[in-house]
Parts: C-alpha cells; sequence; structure tokens
C-alpha cells in the first residue's frame, strides 16, 4: 500500500524495537506491514457449502490436469493429451484408480508423485486440504470455513472441528507412515533401498485412501503378491482403518464414554460385509482356473479375503477381474456400491446409508412403527435422506451403465461394473477403462466426479438455495404394495 503523499511505500518498524518484535512474532513477511488484517481463508466467497465442495474439488482436478500434461509428468517426455490427463487428475482427486495408462509404465516419476499428491489432498478432501494450507500458512479459520469443515469430515459439532481435523490430518500421517514401513520392509530386501522405501509410501497413501493405484506396472496390480501375507494384510489393514472414518477410530480409542450408535452400525456392518464378501468370492471362484482354482487353501482364503476388502472401496486386485465369474462380478458390485462409511477416504453410498432402509425394512415385517437399531430409533429424515441418497444413486449409475454400454458397444454387465467401480471410487476394471472411447471416458469422469462429491451435494450445488416450508400440508393415505 502506497504512502498517500509520497506514494513509496511505508518505513517497517526498526528492526530490534519492540514494535518490530511484536508484528513480527510468528508472522509472515507480508504480514508485519502496518494495516495488515488477516482475512478468513474463504471470506470473499459467496457460494453455498454445496458449491464450494464442487468447485474445489474440480480446481484441484483441474490443477493436477495442468500438471500431468507437462511433458515432465510421462516416461517418453511426450504432453499427455488434455482429456487423458484429465481422467487421471480426477481419478486420483478421487481416490478411484481407474487409469486409461499404466501408471508406472507411462507416467515418470514426477507424473507420479503428482498423483501421489492428488491421491493425498483428495483423500482428504478439498475443505481439509485446504485448512491443512491454512494452518501452515497462519491463516484464521473463520465460521464459514468451520461450517464447511464440519459438513466435509461428518463431525457431530461445529466446536473443536478445527482441532480435530488438525488430529485427523496427524493421524492418518502416521498410519500411512507406519503401513509404509511394513510395506517397505518387504519391498527393500528384492527391490533394493529407494525403490522399497518409494513404492511403500506410495502404496501405503494409495491404500490408506481407497485410491488403488499402483506401481507394479502391465496393469497387473497386485497379482505378483496374491499368496504374499505382509502385503496383503498390511494393505487390507490400510483401507478398511481408511474406510472407516476417523471419527469412528476416535471413538473406539475412547474408553471413557460407550460407543455411538454411528460406530456400532459401522463396525457391525463392516464385519458382516467383509465375512460375507469372502465367503461368496471364495464359494463362487474355488474351482475358477483363472483365479483362486490353482491356489491351495491358505491362498485360497487369503485371495478371497482381500477381494472383498477391495471393494470398500480401494481397486487394488491380487486375481484377474476380468476372469471373474458373473456372479461374482455381481457380488463385487454390490459391495462397490456400498462402499465405505461416512467421514472416511471410502466412496459408495456408505454403511450407514445402507443400514437406515435395511432398518425400515425390518420394522415393517416386525410391525414396529419405528426402525431401530442397538435398541436405538433413527430419526426419520435421516432415514428420508439414506433412502434419497440410495434411490439416486441407483437411478444414477443405472443410467450412466446404460449410456456407457451404448457408447462403448458393450454388454450391459461390463459397462455396469465400470460405472459402479467409478461411482463408488473403487477403481477395479474388467479391461474396459483403457478402451474407453473420449464419450466413454467423458462419462466415467463425471461418474468418477459424482460418486467423490455425492448425489446431494452435486444436487444442492447445481440448484437454487433450499428453503424451508413455513407450514405443512395436510396428511391423507395412500394405497401401496
Amino acid at each position: 500500500m502506497a504512502h498517500p503523499s509520497t506514494g513509496s511505500p511505508p518505513t517497517p518498524p526498526p528492526v530490534g524495537s519492540s514494535t518490530a518484535t511484536a508484528l513480527g512474532a510468528g508472522r509472515l513477511p507480508w504480514e508485519r506491514w502496518p494495516g495488515f488484517r488477516p482475512r478468513p481463508l474463504l471470506a470473499r466467497i459467496t457460494l453455498s457449502p454445496a458449491q464450494t465442495i464442487l468447485v474445489g474439488f474440480a480446481g484441484l482436478i483441474l490443477v493436477g490436469t495442468v500438471l500431468l500434461m507437462l511433458p515432465a509428468a510421462t516416461e517418453d517426455g511426450r504432453p499427455a493429451p488434455f482429456l487423458d490427463a484429465l481422467f487421471t487428475a480426477t481419478s486420483a482427486t478421487c481416490v478411484t484408480g481407474l487409469v486409461i495408462y499404466d501408471t508406472a509404465d507411462h507416467w515418470s516419476t514426477f507424473g507420479e508423485l503428482v498423483i501421489l499428491g492428488l491421491i493425498q489432498l483428495g483423500g482428504f478432501g478439498y475443505m481439509t486440504s485446504t485448512i491443512l494450507f491454512a494452518l501452515l500458512l497462519g491463516r484464521r479459520i473463520g465460521l464459514r470455513e468451520r461450517v464447511l469443515l464440519q459438513e466435509s469430515v461428518s463431525y457431530g459439532q461445529l466446536g473443536g472441528v478445527v482441532r480435530f481435523t488438525r488430529t485427523l490430518i496427524l493421524v492418518t500421517l502416521a498410519i500411512e507412515g507406519a503401513g509404509a514401513l511394513l510395506l517397505a520392509a518387504r519391498w527393500i530386501p528384492t527391490e533394493g533401498l529407494g525403490r522399497g522405501l518409494y513404492w511403500g509410501v506410495f502404496h501405503a497413501v494409495s491404500a490408506f485412501n481407497n485410491a488403488g493405484f499402483d506401481l507394479l506396472g502391465g496393469f497387473r496390480s497386485l497379482t505378483p503378491y496374491v499368496t504374499d501375507v505382509p502385503v496383503n494384510l498390511t494393505l487390507a489393514a490400510l483401507i478398511v482403518l481408511g474406510g472407516l472414518g476417523f471419527g469412528v477410530l476416535q471413538d473406539v480409542t475412547n474408553r471413557d464414554r460407550r460407543l455411538a450408535l454411528h460406530t456400532r452400525i459401522v463396525l457391525a456392518t463392516t464385519a458382516a460385509l467383509l465375512a460375507a464378501g469372502t465367503a461368496g468370492v471364495l464359494l463362487f471362484e474355488f474351482a475358477n482356473p483363472h483365479t483362486l482354482g490353482p491356489l491351495g487353501w491358505p491362498g485360497k482364503v487369503l485371495a478371497a479375503f482381500f477381494q472383498s476388502v477391495t471393494p470398500r472401496t480401494a481397486g487394488f486386485n491380487t486375481v484377474a477381474i476380468g476372469q471373474l465369474y458373473d456372479p461374482t462380478l455381481m457380488l463385487i458390485i454390490v459391495l462397490m456400491f456400498i462402499g465405505g462409511s461416512p467421514g472416511g477416504t471410502a466412496g459408495g453410498i456408505h454403511t450407514t446409508t445402507f443400514v437406515a432402509p435395511m432398518a425400515v425394512i425390518l420394522a415393517m415385517l416386525r410391525g414396529h412403527p419405528d426402525p431401530v437399531l442397538f435398541r436405538r430409533r433413527l430419526p426419520p429424515v435421516i432415514v428420508y435422506k439414506a433412502v434419497t441418497i440410495a434411490l439416486l444413486s441407483v437411478a444414477f449409475v443405472v443410467s450412466m451403465s446404460i449410456l456407457l454400454s451404448l457408447v462403448q458397444r458393450v454388454d450391459f454387465l461390463p459397462a455396469l461394473f465400470e460405472v459402479v467401480s467409478g461411482f463408488g471410487t473403487v477403481g477395479l476394471s474388467t479391461g474396459l477403462t483403457p478402451q474407453l472411447t473420449a464419450a466413454g471416458k467423458g462419462i466415467i469422469i463425471l461418474t468418477v466426479y459424482t460418486g467423490r462429491v455425492g448425489l446431494l451435494t452435486l444436487a444442492f450445488g447445481l440448484t437454487r438455495r433450499q428453503r424451508r416450508l413455513p407450514f405443512r400440508y395436510p396428511e391423507e393415505p395412500i394405497y401401496v404394495g
């Protein structure tokens, strides 16, 4: 800001003076000038919370697209086409894992690091990443950012949300670090120190954020490690922990009070889906000569378990997905559609959204007036929201699958698998993604983006602000069934 009389900048306080010390302590250089006032990070943005999240993710994707289009991002030094870079950036930011090019074969180390950064920021979520940079820059976190952050991390109250987010970031990095060390200990003896450490970090971050990107090359994913116990169990643990949500992890480690209803539902549903998925894959693929058939009993169980973990929603695979029988593909589609849990890095409609309508069905069959889980009634507004999300998701997935089937001229099941994989931000593929046309890539990009931000967020972001009616209409029954 120029001086009003001379046009020259104001003279800063003398170094060593008490004024300079007061102004400079713990502040950035540009914050030391007189008249500087820290503003909340989003003070001038007038978007709604839903629109802010939509624009934030889109902005991060565009930045990633530009970086991946640089010649330095590819192995051969040729810039990636815009649509392919956009597809990869969307898949990484939305922690999905669907790829047109094999990550290790096509992208350089710089490109892989860009993808890794997008995975980490996308796994945190737009608002969490924004708050992270704000804290690093010493910016003030205003009320608006706190409200957005509360919605982003699924935190129950406004007070303490920044402290919760700071802890979330630290715990995330700690878990990823522990996973990286375990994986590096397995890979260093065979791959060398540098590659072993790099692989450990990359795959730990990819697993905890449920992204599914790998560095093994040849579109193999983790098939060379189908019977490798340390790799399978370490990655499975990272995937499950990332999919549970930090709120659940915090609740489980807090011994001062009983588990919240949300935590009990998430843990019970996760355990049930893992058990059912393992049993289903083992049953359907037991004699398949291209998947579990050649393996011994321990290998069959381990492979079946990992294939039940990864659809929720990581995208790694230790058997060839394209060789699975149709019943197994349908089972995996269901698991991908359900996904992980709110507040975590996993996608899908989420476990609680799946369970709430099931509770309504059970209540109706038992003749109970209210849906009850663990001796607690579910509020009607929660049930309405869950049913809305589930029905909208089914309609969206079916519509996109029909469209992709027509555009790519493939059968409905492969198209459905690819769309659900994108919508659930999973990343598993039967082999269709590398063959996508420009129109097919556009469909998957839209599907992945919608799955990451959420259908309700997208709907609220594209419509006018919601207004509550100041009255209620009279009630009248209708005939159903």
